[in-house]
């Protein structure tokens, strides 16, 4: 069905609109503007006809590069190829909607990771990246984007055991930082080819991703994954809201996965860090009003 139907359709009883549903669903705290660019995506002709026979060939591909792994030296790796590769297929060949939401994503979790730090009874120094345009992304963000995650947790956590401190809930919450990034969807890459949805395009970037970097690159980066916990516990300790963790279905970070779901598991991150950012966003907004 082409993109946005689903808000054009009247609804049969008879007959009703998955897609319609989920949108007008409000259990899961997403902005309309990104519900309409995600459902749009799920319910794109590529998501539909494209994805089932992509998954399984990226997943025999990934173990194939395992194999291959062997072979090739221990440190060998070319991120800046990735890269250079990575935006080549983003601008080409990948739809308007999937781009906006990736880009959006390093914004996001840059603001939620800034969230903890000013909260936090102690200051870490922190790497923000905010990329404006899919070309920033060639500067390796991707890879910068885990190493920034993973070294947050670690000076996080020797920080406060060194002062011997603890997160606890903040009273005067600071809020400051939450906002919507400069992004906008009309400026994204619309060539003729340009329709892959954002969860097939995953699929196919993730073995790629895997290739190009060493096996602890990739295995980190694959397991950052299941740090969406460790934040959400973080932020439901902050505000004193441990209902918010019902939102986080990553798994337990001391239990890492195979990585050969490390696609599907990174569209769940994806949602995640939006969901988790329009909680912080809706608080902000009361806290100004109240």
């Amino acid at each position: 069905m082409p993109k946005d139907d689903f808000l054009q359709e009247t609804h049969d009883p008879r007959d009703p609109n998955p897609w319609l549903a989920m949108y007008l669903d409000q259990s899961t705290p997403l902005p309309d503007h990104v519900k309409r660019a995600w459902l749009s995506e799920l319910a794109s002709p590529s998501r539909q006809y494209l994805l089932p026979f992509v998954r399984p060939i990226a997943r025999l591909c990934m173990i194939l590069i395992q194999i291959l792994k062997v072979l090739l030296p221990k440190r060998w790796s070319a991120s800046k190829m990735l890269h250079r590769i990575l935006v080549w297929g983003l601008k080409g060949f990948v739809s308007p909607e999937a781009n906006w939401l990736i880009l959006r994503h390093f914004h996001l979790g840059a603001q939620i990771i800034e969230f903890i730090e000013r909260n936090a009874p102690i200051s870490v120094p922190l790497s923000s990246l905010r990329p404006l345009t899919i070309d920033d992304l060639a500067d390796e963000l991707f890879l910068k984007h885990d190493l920034n995650l993973f070294n947050f947790i670690i000076r996080l956590g020797q920080g406060l055991r060194n002062e011997g401190k603890m997160l606890t809930a903040v009273e005067n919450v600071d809020f400051s930082m939450m906002s919507e990034p400069p992004l906008a969807l009309t400026s994204m890459p619309q060539g003729r080819l340009n329709w892959i949805d954002v969860q097939t395009a995953i699929e196919i970037f993730t073995p790629v991703y895997q290739l190009f970097l060493t096996d602890n690159d990739f295995w980190r980066a694959a397991n950052s994954l299941q740090m969406d916990e460790t934040m959400g516990v973080y932020v439901a300790t902050l505000l004193n809201t441990p209902q918010h963790l019902l939102l986080l279905n990553n798994k337990h970070p001391l239990v890492p996965l195979s990585t050969l779901h490390a696609g599907h598991r990174l569209v769940l991150h994806g949602l995640s860090t939006e969901m988790l950012h329009c909680l912080l966003s809706q608080m902000k907004q009361a806290q100004a009003t109240a």
